[in-house]
């Protein structure tokens, strides 16, 4: 008798799902304002945070190149006026070239060439270990000549421009560190 009680009858069908069919509608239950807030900053800081994290991993994969050294800046200046040297006449290019390497000679050596007349810069210069007797030899010659173009308005032919631009490059290129 317990038996039959826990087995259904043979012509009886099972029907598992009984109890689950037609279920009452889902009930809504209203989130109230300050839960939509608070969601809603959640989301925004997240999202701000996602955008930060991108940003910075973007930065470390990028490759720092450091700035040019003034000798990279005066040699890339000495080639821009290889161009010009039959263009220009021989007062504008001594002006051009004189500034070129004044101002490679102020960032290197941290002098105030740019600010000197040529005798005050030789006479800095002088007793100065930084310059070998060949470096002031060559400066001395080379702003003589610049000098001579700037001030006295000498006359020379087109050959002094590559002259000068030797000189220049020739001092750039050997100065010492």
């Amino acid at each position: 008798m317990i038996l039959a009680a826990i087995t259904p009858a043979p012509d009886v069908p099972l029907d598992l799902l009984a109890g689950l069919r037609d279920n009452a509608p889902l009930v809504e239950v209203p989130w109230p304002t300050w839960m939509w807030v608070v969601n809603v900053v959640l989301g925004l800081i997240v999202l701000a945070a996602q955008i930060k994290l991108l940003l910075w991993l973007r930065s470390l994969s990028k490759k720092k190149t450091p700035p040019p050294s003034p000798r990279a800046i005066a040699l890339r200046e000495l080639e821009a006026l290889r161009a010009k040297v039959a263009q220009l006449e021989p007062y504008a290019f001594s002006v051009a070239v004189s500034d070129v390497l004044r101002t490679y000679i102020s960032t290197h050596f941290n002098l105030h060439a740019t600010q000197q007349t040529s005798p005050e810069f030789l006479a800095s210069i002088a007793t100065s270990a930084r310059f070998t007797d060949d470096d002031r030899r060559l400066l001395a010659a080379f702003l003589e000549r610049c000098d001579l173009l700037k001030f006295a308005r000498v006359e020379v032919g087109s050959d002094e421009n590559s002259a000068l631009l030797q000189a220049a490059t020739a001092f750039v290129q050997g100065a010492q560190t």
